[in-house]
């Protein structure tokens, strides 16, 4: 299946000290590079969700989508933003700091997308709502969403068609790096 990414860099860092998490430096490299080269072999495109830093983002070579609500909204709006810029009928969507991702992520949560609307891993232990693949067409609804308050991405999922897929056989591959430590 045709797919767009989504890699969510759009922050505050609230748990990094307020630095931008997807510059931060793992292993010689930034977080956002180490997610792009895993990710890239698995989608058609990618746009990168970034509200501050924008030129960095931008040297990486695809597209950067900033939030249009302000004041930092959550992931949701990062998607919500990005959405309509995505090439394909469905994304999947990322965050910044999860450097190991495994890569077969798109093949395995891409078929439940035959009768879903948005599907997401779980590692085992818990649910990785923010390694998803959802339809684009989601886009109303997300938007209607957002604007009656709501932040809450389970939740959201919890109103549409959604399906947990078990990736319990890659727990570490979800780990996020949440401080520069």
């Amino acid at each position: 299946m045709a797919c767009s990414a989504i890699i969510l860099s759009g922050g505050r860092g609230s748990r990094a000290g307020g630095r931008d998490k997807g510059l931060l430096q793992h292993r010689g490299t930034p977080l956002v590079e180490q997610v792009l080269q895993r990710l890239a072999p698995q989608v058609d495109d990618i746009l990168i969700s970034a509200n501050r830093n924008l030129e960095r983002y931008r040297a990486l070579g695809h597209p950067v989508i900033s939030d249009q609500l302000h004041d930092y909204q959550g992931p949701l709006a990062g998607i919500l933003a990005c959405l309509p810029h995505c090439q394909r009928p469905v994304a999947l969507i990322l965050p910044c700091d999860v450097p190991e991702l495994p890569l077969d992520l798109a093949a395995r949560l891409l078929p439940a997308l035959d009768s879903h609307e948005v599907c997401y891993a779980w590692d085992g232990e818990r649910d990785q709502y923010l390694c998803a693949a959802l339809r684009c067409n989601l886009v109303d609804s997300l938007r209607g969403y957002l604007a009656n308050g709501q932040r809450s991405v389970h939740r959201w999922y919890a109103g549409v068609r959604c399906q947990r897929v078990d990736f319990s056989d890659c727990p570490d591959a979800f780990t996020n790096i949440n401080s520069p430590a």
